[in-house]
């Protein structure tokens, strides 16, 4: 690569480590890769505690989805309150059919989309928590040049639709992982002003007022275009990857 190159790092190619190894999971095995198309994965990890953003999320798999060479695996991240606390604040039971992420799974995906709660214009303790256990992998750089962006719930119009997602933003930088905003690409979706809509330019969001608020068409809409947005970034990285290293310089002439 030339100075001021453009051609975009690798999660294989840091220049003060050795290059990390991908585990073998089961789908590496039984999957898309044992007919030699292997899918790139976007693993949508989140945290939700009634039901809000697990909503969003589930919309945002459909749009990663439908571009075709991805696939989005939906995961949740560990809960950290007791049984009883949770029942006091009337949450529901967590659902059965979205797995509990591990450290080392991080290391298995292509991208992420981070989805959270806002407590106080930051991020729910319990993804804080998980983005804290994530130490081993944070010494040996080994998320550095993935793409990650976040998708947000807060309880008001003012209550964090933009500060919790930009208040996020610290957890890639030490990682060295590569913010991905959707800006206003939704077009004019994120102009509207006949209806209370979520989001913003930092990712997709819904409002869930005292709780009985259900994630709206648009807010929805707006979390599969940011999963679509996401999967074509991915797509994008990988075939610049795929690129030899002399076609660097050639991009740029």
């Amino acid at each position: 690569m030339g100075k001021g190159g453009g051609c975009m790092p690798t999660k294989n190619k840091f220049p003060i480590n050795e290059p990390a190894e991908r585990p073998v999971s089961q789908t590496d095995i039984t999957g898309s890769e044992a007919e030699g198309s292997k899918k790139l994965r976007i693993f949508i990890v989140f945290y939700s505690m009634y039901g809000h953003v697990e909503r969003l999320a589930r919309r945002m798999k459909k749009g990663v989805d439908g571009i075709e060479g991805v696939e989005g695996v939906l995961y949740m991240v560990p809960e950290i309150l007791a049984p009883d606390v949770l029942e006091q604040m009337k949450a529901p039971p967590k659902n059965d059919d979205i797995p509990v992420i591990s450290v080392d799974e991080l290391m298995e995906a292509d991208g992420f989309l981070f989805g959270f709660p806002t407590r106080y214009g930051c991020m729910a303790a319990q993804m804080k928590a998980f983005f804290d256990s994530t130490g081993k992998l944070w010494r040996e750089q080994k998320l550095a040049g993935l793409p990650a962006g976040f998708f947000v719930s807060t309880g008001t119009q003012g209550g964090g639709q933009e500060t919790t997602a930009w208040t996020a933003v610290t957890q890639l930088a030490h990682h060295g992982m590569l913010y991905v905003p959707i800006g206003y690409t939704f077009g004019a979706g994120m102009f509207r002003m006949d209806s209370i809509i979520g989001g913003s330019p930092y990712g997709a969001g819904t409002f869930s007022g005292d709780g009985s608020r259900e994630p709206s068409e648009p807010e929805l809409a707006l979390a599969e275009h940011q999963g679509k947005y996401m999967a074509m970034t991915v797509e994008r990285l990988a075939q610049h990857h795929s690129l030899p290293p002399d076609s660097c310089s050639t991009l740029q002439t």
